[in-house]
Order: C-alpha cells, then sequence, then structure tokens
C-alpha cells in the first residue's frame, strides 16, 4: 500500500467507526467525537480522493466534510 492508499484507508475507517458507535449507541450522532471521525474522515477520504483524481468521491466526501463541519459549528453554538 502506499501513501494515498493509507491516507484513503484511514479516512473511510474513521467514518465507519462513527458509524457504527452510533449504530450501537456508544454515541450519539450529536456528540463531539462522531462530528469529529466524520469530518477528519472524510477530509481525509476526500484528500486520497484528490490524490487519485476520482471525481465521483472527492464530491462525495467533500460534502461529507462540509456537513460534517456545518455540524460541528452547529455543536459549538450550542455550548455558547
Amino acid at each position: 500500500m502506499n501513501l494515498t492508499d493509507w491516507i484513503g484507508f484511514l479516512g473511510v475507517f474513521q467514518i465507519l467507526l462513527a458509524y457504527f458507535l452510533n449504530v450501537f449507541e456508544k454515541i450519539s450522532k450529536n456528540d463531539l467525537s462522531f462530528i469529529l471521525l466524520n469530518l477528519f474522515g472524510a477530509s481525509m477520504a476526500c484528500l486520497a480522493s484528490v490524490l487519485l483524481q476520482y471525481w465521483p468521491f472527492i464530491i462525495l466526501e467533500a460534502i461529507w466534510a462540509l456537513v460534517s463541519l456545518y455540524s460541528l459549528f452547529k455543536f459549538k453554538t450550542k455550548l455558547d
């Protein structure tokens, strides 16, 4: 595996980890850990897709990261 594969693998792993932890009720979709796992995971998967020049996943992961970033801002405003 090369560096691009590792970046993509770790990104997808984080997204799936967030999903499984939520499904098994270990974390809520409103928890900071869920939001950050999705944000960093989608960002890494997007980076790997950019490096591979694979547009369908660039678009998918970029939107996923932006939605996660929006969730992070919502989370932060709840604390204020």
